[in-house]
Formats: C-alpha cells, structure tokens, sequence
C-alpha cells in the first residue's frame, strides 16, 4: 500500500519550485491533490495534467495565501469538492533580500504577508476541519536563515523564524485532537529562486556544506512526505533541517 492511499493533501504555492515536487511525490504515494499558487498559467495547467497522470485527484485553485478571506474560500471549497483535507503544506513563500539600511517597509509587509501570514491564514481556515476528524498534519516550509539569520534577509528570516514558533505552538494547540504540526527548514536548495544568484555568492554557499552539494526540491520533499505519512505519527513540534549539514 502506498504511504498517502485515499489521502487529500492541499499545498499553497505548488505551481513550481519545491511545492510542486511536494505535490508530484504525494501523488506518487497515492494522495489527491489541492494546490494554489497567485493565478493560473502553464505552470499551475502542467502540474494538474502530471498528476492526473497518476491517477489521483488533482485541482488547481488561484489564491492570494496572504489574504484570509480568500484562503477561507479554498477550505470552503474543499470542503465542498472533497469533504476532508489529511494533508496541510504551507509553503507559499517570497524573497525581497535587501540589507536593513536599504529595505523598505513595502518590502518587509510584504515578506511577512505572504511568507508568515499565509500560514496563519491557512491552518486557521483548515484547523477546525482537522478537528472534527480528529486527525491531520500540517507542514510549514521555514527556513535555517529562520534559525540562523542571514544578511540582507532580515524580513526573509524573520518570517521563517516566526514560522517556527507558530509551528511549536500550534502543535501544542492541536496535538490532543491527533493533528501534528512540524517545519522543514530547507538549506540551500537548488530552485529557480537561487539560481538567479550570482555564482560567487552561490559557491559560498556550496563551499559551506558538508556535503558539498546544493540540495533539490525533491529532498525537502521526501522530508515532507516523511510528515505527512504514518511513519512520522509520533513526531510533532518539531524543526527539521534539510540542510546537507550546513547549519552543523
């Protein structure tokens, strides 16, 4: 039996990057699949036609995750189109790197807006659907920026370091009602984001890894798998590092 039969997973922000490689591995372990992303396009339009390849469920919904209303229109939805949601990934996310003397408060509002509160809107619109089933479990991408800072990403890692707090708390909050709520705190992942980098400052990055590699989109998602399955049923609260051994 697959790790995620007769599942219903929802991932914010999934039309590329590591989101959709967390979709595409849910589906490959049996999940249905709900994904948002800003607006529909080629990318969100492939992604539901790869995963109807796999024989699950899968639709696309166009969603600001900063914005309440509207992530309480997708539980709604759901509710509607699918009756239950397992599987909660908050994922959406942006940068706005700038170093604090630079940084606009336009640029801050929105990193935490879309990086932070997205993931209050979200488990609190899917919270009391987790609660009458008395099961769930919700995923957050956060970030090691988030547990060690980083220049030029003050508002960036104080989004992901709020994500964890959230996290630690919300799964006290919930874990009496057998709903999990942890974080994966990817290192330096390989994504269309960090290739817009400069190749100085990516290979100072690299040259920090134990592993020396960059990770990829698919190692944070085997993390998220691990969560979202039975196999993780007695982890909760807790920080995982997808990291290669960077933040050691």
């Amino acid at each position: 039996m697959k790790l995620l039969e007769n599942k219903i997973a929802l991932i914010t922000g999934a039309s590329r990057g590591i989101g959709r490689s967390i979709a595409k591995q849910f589906a490959d372990e049996g999940a249905d699949i709900i994904f948002t992303d800003l607006v529909e396009n080629e990318n969100s339009q492939s992604l539901v036609e790869e995963l109807k390849a796999k024989g699950v469920r899968a639709t696309f919904i166009a969603s600001d995750a900063s914005k309440y209303e509207q992530a309480e229109a997708v539980a709604a939805q759901v509710a509607k189109e699918y009756g239950r949601l397992d599987i909660l990934v908050n994922n959406a996310g942006i940068t706005r790197d700038k170093l604090l003397l630079r940084m606009t408060p336009e640029d801050w509002d929105l990193v935490i807006n879309i990086n932070l509160r997205s993931v209050f809107n979200y488990s609190k619109a899917f919270s009391p659907m987790m609660l009458k089933q008395r099961s769930g479990s919700i995923i957050n991408i956060s970030s090691i920026v988030g547990i060690n800072g980083n220049a030029g990403q003050c508002n960036y890692s104080a989004s992901k370091a709020g994500i964890i707090g959230f996290t630690r708390s919300l799964a006290k909050e919930l874990g009496s009602r057998n709903i999990r709520c942890n974080a994966i705190a990817p290192g330096f992942i390989e994504t269309p984001m960090t290739q817009q980098l400069g190749e100085e400052y990516r290979q100072s990055w690299l040259n920090q890894i134990p592993l020396h590699r960059g990770g990829s989109d698919a190692d944070v998602a085997h993390v998220s798998l691990f969560l979202a399955s039975e196999l993780a049923s007695y982890v909760t609260g807790q920080v995982i590092r997808c990291d290669g051994g960077l933040s050691i």
